[in-house]
């Protein structure tokens, strides 16, 4: 898990800046067609310098301390990638990206970038909800290949499901900040009333009957 001030700062920074947005009154549609209280684009973070220099220590001290040694940085597309690309410029290393799908023309290829089998690997994701589409990417590095060492990502919605596909999938996930993280940032900030953070909490328990209900 991130360290709690760090995990709490960055939560601070998200909601700040609009990255993560709560809404329990008026809930969002996911591409899945899932309602949700709770909508996260980190792709707001490339326009704030502070804030993305503090993601790529975060990962880069993550690594130091887990003591990982991975030969190239991965990022997936497209919401990873910068975030690969400063990690690995940090740390002096190569880096690629994994599409959600091969090219449909040229090469074909899913991963960018130069790729050895044998090589140890850490993929960046920008944001884990259910868990699919980051162990789709490293599905695709592992028939290359390559171990990858860990998934790291900015946000999680902390869904339990996430949880049961990195553990089946065994491949370890740590993320930043954390849903968690945030509605702690909104209660102390007294931003929402206990009546929202409530609504919040159930549906991050079971967000489909939370959806079916709001529908």
């Amino acid at each position: 898990m991130a360290d709690v001030h760090s995990a709490r700062w960055l939560a601070e920074q998200l909601l700040a800046i609009g990255a993560v947005v709560l809404s329990p009154d008026q809930p969002f549609t996911w591409a899945s067609g899932l309602r949700s209280p709770v909508y996260c684009d980190n792709r707001l973070t490339l326009s704030y310098p502070a804030v993305r220099r503090a993601i790529a220590a975060g990962f880069a001290s993550h690594i130091e301390a887990e003591k990982l040694t991975p030969d190239v940085i991965a990022g997936t597309a497209t919401a990873g990638i910068p975030h690969a690309a400063w990690l690995a410029e940090r740390l002096d290393l190569p880096m690629v990206y994994v599409r959600s799908k091969p090219k449909a023309h040229g090469k074909g290829n899913q991963i960018e970038g130069r790729l050895q089998p044998g090589q140890r690997v850490v993929l960046i994701e920008d944001l884990v909800s259910t868990g699919g589409s980051s162990l789709e990417a490293v599905g695709a590095l592992r028939e290359a290949g390559v171990a990858v060492l860990a998934v790291l990502g900015i946000f999680s919605y902390g869904l339990p499901i996430a949880a049961q596909r990195f553990a089946e999938a065994q491949v370890p996930l740590h993320t930043l900040t954390s849903f968690s993280a945030l509605l702690a940032v909104a209660a102390e900030s007294e931003a929402l009333t206990p009546d929202a953070l409530a609504k919040l909490q159930t549906w991050n328990q079971d967000p489909a009957a939370w959806s079916a209900a709001h529908e």
